[in-house]
């Protein structure tokens, strides 16, 4: 049993945790560091965190009987399109379905905003990242390679009804 909820800036550390132990397997996995891609949620700072609050981030929280086991933040980005951002589930918690349902709720949360879509930019070398967002429902839009990240970014979209 789990439970989805708008966290407050008193669940900032917390969060923080939740996100940096969940993309520090993906950190380690494809050789990402504070060094060459210091914005990766591996090396996500408190501060930068409540930072995104502030500038009208929604956040939101899974927790389960282990306390809080995923995370997700969402902002409108323009018009009817919201940007879905750290999408984290702790290690000890993947494979039980969180992720999936941390989708279904910033749907829900797009939807009753007002919303038609929810973008997303993932790392396009996580090919299994990649086709477990495609599996949610995103479609592939484009991908980039920006000079100040070791990846392409793939971003994706997904229309809300």
């Amino acid at each position: 049993m789990h439970t989805i909820s708008k966290l407050t800036s008193g669940d900032i550390p917390a969060a923080a945790e939740v996100i940096r132990q969940a993309f520090a397997t993906v950190a380690e996995t494809f050789g990402l560091t504070e060094e060459n891609c210091p914005t990766n949620g591996a090396f996500l700072r408190d501060g930068a965190l409540a930072g995104e609050l502030e500038k009208g981030a929604a956040l939101y929280g899974l927790s389960d009987d282990d306390g809080l086991s995923g995370c997700m933040a969402l902002k409108r980005k323009e018009g009817a399109t919201f940007h879905l951002e750290k999408l984290a589930v702790a290690p000890w918690s993947r494979s039980r379905g969180y992720g999936g349902a941390l989708v279904a709720h910033a749907a829900e949360e797009v939807r009753l905003a007002g919303g038609g879509t929810i973008s997303i930019g993932v790392m396009y070398e996580n090919r299994k990242l990649v086709r477990w967002y495609e599996r949610q429902g995103f479609s592939i839009t484009g991908t980039r390679k920006f000079a100040h990240l070791p990846f392409v970014v793939c971003f994706m979209e997904r229309v809300v009804r």
